[in-house]
């Protein structure tokens, strides 16, 4: 990567800037939400059009020169409906949290009712924790994964709704491993005359490739980040019908944001042209195949993954069993010192705090990008078990460390 012009300008921002590049390469990065894009990615989020305000939609802006903010915004929007079969489709958002809250804003007043799954269940901040806007515009109620199987829990969903009577459902989460039942979510939702949000944010690519159900055509809107499983500019993403199309544009801009990032939709278009191509169906397939095999190493080691098992690009597994006094926060630290980023989690039944939880999260988004395949991502599963069974062992998290860069070397990134 050149920084030569920013470390021209500001040294220390351009050390940070290398010294990150350095990490990247020289870590695993497994943390389910992160992933690597492409150079076309990265030079198109850094583009021109950074310089460029774009207040409105394609031909109907608040200001002049908008020629080719509009042409790159179509192709995103294009290129979005051709992925994942939208009738329209807002890439606008800057988030994927931003996208949740364009869609409230555009069905809900403060103080309807949102029904969602828990935060320590697999659910999303902007799903209704009382930290986020929703919890304190909103009413909240919230379902959960059967305890016993790790799997969500339809009935008490059902249940639930008919009780509560909720304006809104909202499916797709952030730390849930197993394919969502849109449809049966979907008839809830229409029982109890609520509208239906499937957030797919940690999905999106496995959407797209056809790996995973999907919500669209089913759900009333669906949301997502732009950046993870898609690996396109950062940001968020809405699609919906017709019917709701003015509704949602007018809640995100002017009702939730100014200027459109053009630079990031500029990365959105071209993610999404790479994911056009054939070859991102066997990404998406080769990530849920390195996830299968992620569990099924933990699970040969005598590690709990809740569910036992997952369909998606991210395993969770709760330490509670096998390593009592262990927390989740000790061992991404333990894991970080040899090279393996990923996240402590909350689980279904957590006993501990959200901040020093009982589980740990990985995900195959970003190995896969590198180039693992199953061989090569077993092998990171038993370094993954040896630090957890080892976590305060010095002599062994040095030989682990050497293990992964031995790894990252085989495996280049933005050579």
């Amino acid at each position: 990567m050149d920084y030569s012009h920013v470390r021209d300008v500001d040294p220390a921002v351009a050390d940070a800037l290398e010294g990150e590049v350095d990490r990247q390469r020289d870590t695993l990065a497994m943390i389910a939400s992160e992933n690597h894009v492409s150079k076309a990615v990265l030079e198109a989020q850094s583009s021109v059009l950074t310089n460029k305000y774009a207040e409105g939609y394609p031909g109907k802006r608040y200001y002049a020169g908008c020629t080719y903010a509009d042409e790159v915004e179509n192709l995103a929007i294009d290129r979005a409906k051709e992925l994942w079969g939208a009738e329209h489709v807002n890439v606008q958002p800057h988030s994927g949290t931003q996208a949740n809250m364009g869609v409230y804003l555009a069905m809900l007043d403060p103080g309807d009712k949102i029904l969602s799954l828990d935060l320590t269940h697999g659910g999303h901040l902007s799903h209704g924790h009382p930290a986020n806007f929703t919890g304190q515009l909103f009413d909240v109620e919230q379902y959960h994964v059967d305890p016993e199987t790790g799997y969500i829990d339809y009935d008490e969903l059902e249940e639930k709704a008919r009780e509560f009577e909720p304006d809104i459902i909202v499916s797709g989460y952030s730390a849930y491993p197993r394919a969502v039942e849109w449809e049966t979510i979907q008839d809830v939702a229409d029982d109890v005359d609520a509208y239906h949000l499937a957030d797919i944010a940690h999905i999106t690519g496995l959407v797209a490739a056809g790996v995973h159900p999907s919500p669209v055509g089913v759900a009333d809107f669906v949301t997502g980040s732009t950046h993870k499983t898609i690996r396109a500019g950062r940001g968020g993403i809405i699609m919906t019908s017709e019917e709701y199309a003015s509704d949602v544009d007018k809640a995100v801009f002017p009702g939730s944001q100014g200027g459109p990032l053009m630079h990031n939709i500029a990365g959105k278009a071209v993610g999404f042209k790479e994911a056009l191509q054939p070859e991102f169906e066997d990404y998406a397939q080769q990530v849920v195949d390195n996830a299968e095999t992620l569990a099924e190493t933990f699970q040969d080691h005598g590690l709990k993954v809740v569910s036992e098992g997952t369909d998606t690009h991210l395993v969770l597994v709760d330490l509670r069993e096998s390593h009592p006094d262990l927390t989740g926060g000790d061992a991404e630290d333990a894991l970080d010192s040899t090279g393996i980023v990923l996240n402590a989690n909350t689980v279904p039944g957590e006993t501990r705090s959200a901040f020093n939880p009982s589980g740990i999260r990985a995900g195959t988004p970003g190995l896969t990008t590198r180039g693992f395949d199953e061989k090569a991502t077993k092998e990171v599963g038993d370094l993954i078990y040896r630090v957890v069974d080892n976590h305060d062992d010095t002599d062994v998290l040095a030989e682990v460390a050497e293990d992964v860069q031995g790894l990252t070397d085989e495996f280049g990134l933005y050579e």
